[in-house]
């Protein structure tokens, strides 16, 4: 076991060079704050999607509702003086 890790060169991590040289001027304030009110915003817009979409989607019976979908919708399906 020994005698083959002599004989063999240990491998050196070559991608990890380019990778830091990409990153030599960091980034100001301003520009980090501006990246991340466009993600945030971005964000937004795809969760406000993709809810738009769940509410078409039960409103046609396609998808179940969750129970708290349907407390919101249905209330009286959890009223138990009717029985």
């Amino acid at each position: 076991m020994g005698a083959e890790a002599e004989g063999t060169p240990s491998p050196q991590p070559a991608a990890a060079e380019p990778a830091t040289a990409a990153r030599a001027q960091p980034i100001s304030a301003a520009q980090f704050l501006s990246w991340k009110q466009r993600k945030d915003a971005e964000e937004a817009v795809r969760k406000a999607e993709a809810a738009q979409k769940r509410a078409a989607d039960i409103a046609s019976g396609a998808v179940q509702m969750n129970g708290r979908e349907l407390f919101q919708h249905e209330p009286w399906v959890f009223d138990n003086n009717i029985y």
